[in-house]
């Protein structure tokens, strides 16, 4: 039920290229689903301060890898 809209993507696993933020997103919107709304905030929250900083990955203008972002939304979720 809360799947990025373009899904797995398996024509690009493994290549660094899968942008992390819609299944992020998805994962917001399962916690506001299920009332948890606070926890929803945070990882929006750690989506805006992420793309906000540029790390993008190519499919939207950037440079970053999967993994660069992955590790900025962490990043933004301990601070």
């Amino acid at each position: 039920m809360f799947e990025p809209v373009h899904g797995s993507a398996p024509d690009i696993a493994g290549q660094g290229l899968a942008n992390p933020v819609g299944a992020v997103g998805s994962a917001a919107l399962m916690l506001e689903h299920f009332g948890l709304p606070d926890q929803a905030a945070r990882l929006n929250k750690a989506i805006e301060a992420t793309t906000a900083a540029g790390i993008l990955t190519r499919d939207v203008g950037g440079t970053a890898a999967t993994e660069d972002v992955t590790k900025a939304l962490i990043d933004a979720l301990t601070i």
